[in-house]
């Protein structure tokens, strides 16, 4: 507990800050301005804080103080010295992560083996037109236009393409099966109204379809 230094208007003390006499009965507190003491009244503690005087009793000696700054340097030091090892760990991963994924971005991509024989490639090719959302467009046209002809062949630029030609006298579609991908995808390639828009060999129908728009190759 600290203790007060209590003076009586017997002393006649005076306040340091404003430097009033003290009235009988009111206390002074001490302050240590540095090494000097100094009395202080109750209405001036405040500017004595501000001033930077420490309350008597209330401050460690000196050598705890530097002590205790010591202390807080050798903390700071080990905090500083684990946060340094923490960002070179942290560092480390993120370059291994971005050595996997570069590694990772160099990796083939997995494709689908494409049948080598012309008539697997071609039945590939309808079976997964088939499972299309094309076969409702042959089929609305069908309703209208009547059975069309269809014509399915290997494309003779890509090796892993099949092209399926659908023909009415008024109108043609041509779709691109290809088989290439994990998934193979079916895209409408081109539409017209002239069959003379065509080559002859796609008018050449080799398969037909039905009132669903399913194509079923010609048996021969």
């Amino acid at each position: 507990m600290s203790t007060r230094h209590i003076q009586t208007v017997n002393e006649q003390s005076a306040c340091d800050v404003c430097g009033r006499t003290l009235l009988r009965g009111e206390r002074a507190e001490v302050y240590l301005a540095g090494t000097n003491r100094r009395n202080v009244c109750e209405l001036c503690t405040t500017r004595a804080l501000h001033e930077g005087w420490v309350r008597e009793g209330t401050a460690p000696a000196l050598d705890e103080s530097e002590s205790a700054v010591d202390r807080r340097r050798s903390l700071m030091a080990k905090l500083r010295s684990r946060r340094e090892a923490a960002a070179t760990s942290s560092h480390d991963v993120d370059r291994n992560h971005g050595s996997r994924r570069q590694a990772a971005g160099r990796e083939p991509r997995h494709v689908r083996a494409v049948p080598t024989n012309a008539e697997h490639r071609v039945a590939s090719a309808v079976d997964k037109f088939n499972s299309s959302e094309h076969c409702r467009t042959i089929a609305g046209v069908a309703r209208s236009l009547g059975e069309p002809g269809v014509a399915v062949r290997p494309s003779d630029t890509r090796a892993s393409v099949v092209n399926i030609v659908v023909t009415w006298e008024l109108c043609w579609y041509r779709y691109e099966v290809d088989l290439s991908d994990d998934q193979p995808s079916v895209r409408r390639a081109g539409q017209g109204y002239e069959l003379s828009e065509l080559e002859p060999f796609e008018l050449e129908a080799n398969a037909i379809a039905d009132e669903r728009g399913t194509v079923t190759l010609a048996v021969e």
